[in-house]
Order: C-alpha cells, then structure tokens, then sequence
C-alpha cells in the first residue's frame, strides 16, 4: 500500500520560528535561544549570529508565538513562517 497524507481538520500547520536580526543584545537574544533549544553556549551564539537562521521547526502556532514574542523581548527580530502543505498525488 503506497504511504498517503490526509490532511485532516484539526491538523494544525506547523510553524518555523526564523530570527531574522539578532540586534545589539546578541548575548540576550543567545539566552533565549539558549532556553528554546537546549543547545550549548557556543551553538546557540553559531545559531543567533548567522541568520536568517530556523531556530525552531514544525512547531505548533501556539508554540511558534510564544518563541518569536520571546525573542522579540530580547530586542530580537524574529518570525513564524507556516510550512506549506504537503503536495498531494494526482489520481
């Protein structure tokens, strides 16, 4: 049987949370990325420092602006961008 993907109603699109500007405060803006993903010092710098840079993906709505409005608190820029559908096969 070939794999198939309903998207059903109450699916909720996943978001990706993009920090488009870390700002002047990048140390503050690294704490807060620190806490979103767990990473260690150095990687949550790599990660705040170069961006545009997907700090979280394929997260609920809810989740994606809980961390955009954390980071925006830092004197960060950030974002949610909703994945796109998948493409679907034509019969």
């Amino acid at each position: 049987m070939a794999d198939e993907y309903f998207l059903l109603v109450c699916d909720d699109v996943p978001h990706d949370v993009v920090l488009t500007d870390p700002g002047v405060r990048v140390m503050d803006v690294v704490r807060v990325v620190r806490r979103l993903t767990g990473l260690s010092l150095w990687r949550g710098k790599v990660l705040a420092t170069r961006v545009p840079a997907v700090v979280l993906a394929r997260v609920p709505e809810e989740g994606a602006m809980a961390a955009v409005s954390a980071l925006r608190d830092a004197r960060a820029r950030a974002e949610t961008r909703a994945r796109p559908e998948p493409d679907f096969p034509k019969h």
